[in-house]
């Protein structure tokens, strides 16, 4: 299997052909290879840039919707081009460099901060067939490129040579070891129950409607905890302590200026829109209808695997509106939460995580290993669309897996919260008698 597309070679032999070479492409196929990588990351390059102009007006739109203000209503129609007046004028205002900043160090901060954001548009199924990279781990593979922003925010921080920026990178680097642990543990559930870290394959054990999603009813605390833990990666409040604006002056980016601090604005809004994608994957069924069937399955009467021409085009796009759907959904959730909750102390966020998150992530595992060997029946499988992976046994959910899965939860919900109320009685009580003892 080549690394380009076959259709390309034959595109550029009907581009060539007319011109007078008469060309076999198929002979170079490093040069078609890195060709075809330049247009692949193109392409994302402009995804990311529109999901980000789109996003930033999104949320200034919903959050004046939260706090029952009008928003950007000026520039353009209903403040449609109101973004793109923002990115102008970062576009123009002068990059400024302290005198004893490290030059080197703060100019590339920026860019090793951006860098996981652009890459994970290239591991998203938004589709069946459109996927740039397919990668066997790729689920492994998204949380080791996403340690690498951390390193960005301290070299941005380390560079400005200011003690609130370095205060500002400390704090983030904190942070994200605190929660990359929980958000790892969330998707290493979904890996043992699937038995696969392709992307793909794990969207791919979803199909058959709402009630087969991971995050409904098989992983729901996953759910949570991976939502939770990918707002504290991508710096969303209440976990935005990196910046901190009423703390620390903006934080690692209170030298940045033009358009290298824009590179962090659009690093945010790109890994929001990234991790939202990946929650869908894992948690949401990809771009699998909540119905069961596609609704051009049920219109035309025909199977996804049987159609071909206009027919594949319009399910593809029906795949698309899918993954978008729920994707922006997710967005909208981590803007509810910013409209909503303040943000935490340093001693609650790490708290929060430590002896919150990670010890209900390994109950979790537990009892996902224990669903996975005694409740699901391994003789059910199902194939996967790529003809680049091999065809695995991904466990299709029964109801008596999800019976079994609830009950085991409710059985674990009742003795965590009946032995913290009880504890918590036993403390006040304490603490009541002790007053009026002195009393």
């Amino acid at each position: 299997m080549s690394d380009y597309p076959e259709w390309l070679a034959s595109l550029l032999s009907r581009i060539t052909t007319p011109l007078g070479l008469s060309v076999n492409w198929n002979d170079f196929g490093a040069l078609l290879t890195v060709l075809w990588a330049i247009v692949v990351f193109t392409l994302i390059a402009v995804v990311a840039q529109a999901s980000v102009i789109f996003m930033v007006l999104m949320e200034r739109k919903v959050l004046a919707w939260f706090t029952q203000r009008k928003g950007p209503n000026r520039v353009g129609p209903w403040g449609l081009l109101q973004t793109l007046a923002d990115g102008v004028k970062l576009l123009f205002k002068e990059d400024i460099i302290a005198s004893g900043a490290d030059k080197f160090l703060f100019t590339i901060g920026p860019a090793v901060f951006f860098l996981p954001a652009f890459v994970f548009f290239g591991l998203v199924p938004f589709t069946d067939k459109l996927l740039a990279v397919a990668l066997p781990a790729g689920a492994l593979f998204v949380f080791a490129i996403s340690s690498i922003s951390v390193v960005g925010i301290v070299l941005a921080g380390w560079g400005s040579n200011n003690k609130y920026s370095l205060l500002g990178g400390m704090r983030s680097a904190a942070q994200a070891i605190s929660y990359e642990i929980p958000l790892v543990m969330a998707v290493l559930a979904v890996v043992l129950f699937t038995g696969s870290m392709n992307i793909a394959d794990i969207v791919k054990a979803q199909q058959g409607g709402i009630l087969n999603w991971y995050g409904i009813l098989l992983t729901p605390v996953s759910l949570l905890m991976f939502f939770t833990a990918s707002l504290a990666e991508v710096n969303r409040v209440p976990f935005d302590l990196p910046e901190a604006e009423s703390e620390l002056v903006s934080g690692y980016n209170t030298e940045y200026s033009g358009m290298k601090f824009a590179l962090f604005f659009l690093a945010e809004y790109a890994a929001l829109f990234a991790m939202s994608a990946f929650n869908v994957a894992f948690f949401a069924g990809g771009y699998y209808s909540p119905f069961g069937h596609f609704i051009l399955e049920m219109v035309t009467n025909r199977s996804a695997d049987m159609m071909t021409g206009p027919l594949q085009l319009g399910l593809q796009i029906e795949m698309l509106f899918w993954f978008m759907m729920k994707t922006y959904f997710f967005i909208f959730l981590a803007m509810w939460v910013r409209a909503t909750l303040p943000r935490l102390k340093p001693d609650q966020l790490m708290g929060f995580s430590w002896k919150f998150l990670i010890p209900l992530s390994l109950i979790n595992i537990f009892m996902i290993a224990i669903e996975k060997y005694v409740l699901v029946p391994h003789d059910q499988t199902v194939l996967t669309l790529h003809e680049n992976t091999v065809l695995t046994n991904l466990p299709i959910l029964h109801t008596g897996s999800v019976i079994g899965n609830w009950l085991i939860w409710v059985v674990v919900a009742a003795v965590v919260f009946g032995g913290f109320f009880f504890l918590m009685s036993r403390l006040l009580s304490e603490k009541l008698e002790a007053r009026l003892a002195r009393r």
